[in-house]
């Protein structure tokens, strides 16, 4: 496994990172033990890089894993606070939650740019307040966006970004991957640590996930890649394309024949919130037998914060 020092904050962290969204219930649903046991193995592995957020609603997951590890991994956490009250009680959930008295790595989630990122100073003077009294050890913004990118290299208290990139740049909002690496070049000449998200495009990428995988791995402003996980052949493909090496072909098929959707499920009452949640723009109410959520498949890259945003749980990734 390669190792980094993220940016500035002097973590030093595995190049693969573990993204949990993917084992939990906003996703595949392991059980808690399962998904502990995946996180342990990744940790024995050498994957010692760990990301979650406040919304996926899977500490517990991380909790019992670091009881099994006996270690502590670096883990980076995020949260939709824009007030210093909300950021407080998001951080102190966290420690609660995982049961840690520091949080390495804490975030706000989903910064757009420089507008975004000024509506949420409140938050982010706590953080850097809690970061003083060491609570956490870096603070940071995770976006979709080249703008939040470029608006970052501007906040001297951040620590670390989590954009999104990809070879095709697929969910990128506001550009193409070309005009995000130059954003994220910028930013880690700064010194910020940057650690990427979907590097495998949501899944739509998996059919090329060797090609994605090493285009990841040779970024130079790239400490680290997020990659979402829920199962031990998708652990075992991700360390070995990491690494420059062939996985088991057996673990590559059978990776190979699983299609994962967004799934609307019937109780769905058309309510919107899920609208307002996707980055990506791929949901819409229609009124046909009755009113409901649709998914716009060429456009959803399943993130999942559609779900997280349903109070009724009926977006499902399957």
């Amino acid at each position: 496994m390669q190792y980094r020092v993220l940016g500035k904050t002097g973590l030093l962290v595995s190049r693969l990172c573990f993204g949990t969204l993917t084992m939990g219930p906003l996703q595949a649903n392991l059980s808690l033990e399962e998904g502990a046991a995946l996180l342990s193995e990744a940790f024995a592995a050498g994957v010692n890089f760990w990301d979650t957020a406040e919304s996926y609603r899977n500490y517990q997951y991380l909790r019992l894993a670091l009881k099994k590890t006996g270690a502590l991994p670096v883990i980076a956490s995020r949260t939709y606070a824009y007030s210093a009250d909300g950021a407080k009680a998001s951080l102190e959930k966290a420690r609660r939650e995982l049961d840690l008295d520091v949080i390495p790595i804490f975030m706000l989630h989903e910064q757009e740019s420089a507008l975004t990122l000024a509506g949420h100073r409140p938050a982010l003077a706590y953080l850097c307040e809690a970061r003083e009294r060491g609570l956490i050890k870096a603070v940071g913004i995770s976006c979709h966006t080249v703008a939040a990118v470029r608006a970052a290299i501007h906040f001297p208290e951040l620590d670390v970004i989590h954009p999104l990139i990809n070879y095709q740049g697929i969910g990128i909002k506001d550009g193409t991957a070309a005009e995000m690496l130059a954003a994220m070049r910028s930013a880690f000449k700064q010194g910020l640590g940057i650690y990427g998200m979907k590097v495998l495009g949501g899944g739509h990428l998996g059919g090329s996930a060797e090609k994605a995988l090493t285009f990841a791995r040779r970024l130079d402003c790239l400490d680290a890649m997020a990659v979402g996980m829920a199962s031990r052949d998708e652990l075992i493909v991700n360390l070995c394309y990491l690494q420059g090496d062939k996985p088991p072909l057996d673990a590559v098929t059978r990776l190979a024949r699983i299609k994962r959707r967004l799934k609307v499920e019937d109780w769905c009452s058309g309510c919107g919130s899920c609208i307002k949640a996707c980055p990506q723009g791929a949901l819409s109410v229609v009124e046909k037998k009755k009113r409901r959520a649709v998914v716009d498949r060429e456009r959803c890259i399943l993130c999942g914060y559609c779900g997280a945003a349903c109070l009724e749980m009926c977006l499902k990734i399957f």
